[in-house]
């Protein structure tokens, strides 16, 4: 993508590496702070009412577009696309910090009547964050985890920014995907993901597409579409009328299974990818900023901080006392374990499709610690450890994308470099209001019976325990997620395929697939076609987000 200046208003736009603003300088970081509070405000919020949080730095972006406008001799400062990048990346870090690393960790073990263990595991989860995002900021344009992969929220926050400056043709492809965004949300189209699918990768697209139709099919006994608020069937009683599969225990672990034997395979390739000697001849190095020895050197230290986290925890909890010493020891092993590889998989999946399925993952390692045998509470804080990682890890690569894009996709790597750090700082900023707020604000949530509601899915999963007849299907189903990892080779289609099992559904699935045959339809007719279809794919995930986020935030105060 070629950045053109076309606006004098933006004259900061090309820049050394030595001009890019700083994230604390008085301006942004005050700036960043307002954001950041309001971000997780709404983060705790949707994540206590509605279960999900909303992608914020899209917000972010435009209330610093907008205030820039204000004809205020200091306000003019804003309308750096480098400060925008910073202020978006600060409350989108906020936001996701507060509902799905901090507040969803810390209810669990309160919701398990162990409430003293909210502010230690607090601590915990914070801890846990910041080495999540501190693992992707050394990592983030490696071979593992390329700048130049799809990322696909973070490619609509700086198309989104572009727009407002290069204006012309780009504006007005991006303001028609807009509208399809929003018009597709308001009638129960999922347009994110018809966004998604017209610039993310082609093949971990399809696979998140079928895997949505086969569980949503599973689901409903039938091929079901809700639209307009309404179910339009279109085959029922598939397999039987009243047959209910996903309560036999064969299908209702059949996504977790998938998942485990894809996640298995997809952490043996990184674990080759991290291995394999070196060739200095070879350039394909040239093309990252973090080589092959710091992607090592980062990970292996993240496992070791998640140790000593792990061991942390285990102490200021109490929970060391439910378990003899070698026990312990498989715990702590397990937990930091359990801990990277789930920001691992997550990351993989957010970066080809844009979804990371953070709780779904953090079950399936709960599940496998139940059929290890540990005590319920260390289960709770093991899931709650685990649920802090993977969040933060895919948010920041968003932000980091997206900031990647507005420095001209890494044609000056200084530049890059730099951008990158204050992008950093900025995430680093948005943690520490996050963890301020959940600390004043939890009690208040809690005590109102206000949880994410997965926690409670979590503390009743324990309660009910796994047997051996859960250890078996997830054996069973492990083999052909394997299977299907190891045929999609580095595209990671067992770990999309997987992902639409768990989370996925009929429409979701639908729009997936009709949306990749108009992109083959499309781009087979004429190449340019493709670049069109990546302003609008941005442009209609830009305009779900924003459409999500605002009825969303104006039902904030409505208790459910």
């Amino acid at each position: 993508m070629s950045i053109k200046n076309t606006n004098q208003d933006y004259a900061q736009m090309n820049i050394k590496a030595s001009e890019h603003p700083k994230a604390y300088a008085p301006h942004i970081l005050i700036l960043n702070i307002v954001m950041s509070v309001l971000g997780a405000i709404i983060g705790l919020e949707l994540i206590v009412r509605t279960g999900v949080t909303p992608n914020t730095s899209i917000v972010g972006a435009l209330f610093a577009i907008i205030i820039s406008r204000i004809p205020i001799t200091i306000l003019k400062k804003y309308q750096s696309v480098h400060c925008q990048n910073l202020i978006q990346t600060s409350i989108s870090g906020a936001t996701f910090s507060a509902a799905n690393c901090l507040l969803l960790p810390i209810g669990i073990p309160v919701i398990m009547g162990r409430t003293e263990l909210m502010f230690p595991m607090l601590i915990g989860a914070f801890l846990a964050t910041v080495i999540d995002a501190t693992i992707l900021y050394k990592t983030f344009d490696s071979e593992m985890f390329p700048a130049e992969g799809a990322w696909p929220p973070g490619v609509a926050s700086a198309q989104s920014i572009l727009a407002v400056v290069e204006k012309g043709k780009k504006a007005v492809l991006l303001l028609v995907g807009m509208a399809i965004g929003v018009g597709g949300k308001m009638i129960g189209i999922p347009t994110d993901l018809l966004g998604v699918s017209w610039f993310g990768d082609f093949a971990a697209m399809a696979a998140l597409g079928v895997g949505s139709i086969v569980i949503g099919v599973i689901k409903t006994n039938g091929f079901i579409i809700n639209i307009f608020n309404t179910s339009f069937p279109i085959i029922t009683n598939i397999f039987g009328e009243g047959a209910d599969l996903m309560s036999q225990t064969m299908f209702k672990y059949m996504p977790h299974g998938i998942m485990i034997g894809a996640g298995l395979v997809s952490l043996i390739q990184c674990a080759r990818m991290l291995f394999k000697k070196s060739d200095s001849s070879d350039s394909a190095a040239d093309h990252f900023t973090s080589s092959m020895a710091n992607m090592k050197k980062a990970l292996g230290g993240g496992y070791v901080a998640y140790l000593v986290v792990a061991i942390l925890l285990a102490v200021i909890t109490g929970i060391w006392s439910d378990m003899g010493i070698i026990q312990l020891i498989i715990w702590i092993i397990f937990a930091a374990f359990a801990a990277i590889a789930s920001e691992l998989i997550v990351g993989i999946s957010a970066m080809y499709s844009g979804w990371f399925p953070g709780f779904a993952t953090s079950l399936i390692f709960l599940i496998v610690g139940m059929l290890i045998g540990f005590p319920a509470m260390p289960l709770g804080i093991l899931v709650a450890f685990t649920s802090a990682t993977g969040p933060a890890f895919s948010d920041m690569a968003y932000d980091l994308k997206c900031g990647y894009i507005l420095r001209g996709n890494g044609a000056d790597p200084e530049l890059e470099k730099e951008g990158r750090k204050q992008q950093y700082y900025s995430e680093l900023i948005g943690f520490a209001v996050a963890f301020i707020l959940v600390a004043i604000m939890a009690n208040k949530y809690f005590s109102q019976g206000l949880f994410a509601p997965v926690d409670a899915t979590f503390a009743a999963t324990i309660e009910a325990g796994a047997g051996g007849d859960v250890a078996k299907w997830l054996i069973i189903w492990a083999i052909p997620g394997a299977i299907i990892q190891l045929l999609g080779g580095s595209r990671q289609v067992g770990i999309l395929f997987a992902t639409g099992l768990l989370v996925g559904s009929t429409i979701n699935g639908l729009t997936i697939l009709i949306a990749l045959l108009i992109r083959f339809v499309l781009v087979r007719r004429n190449k340019e076609n493709e670049h069109t279809l990546n302003i609008l794919g941005a442009g209609s995930l830009a305009g779900a987000a924003l459409y999500s986020f605002f009825t969303a935030t104006l039902a904030l105060g409505k208790k459910e």
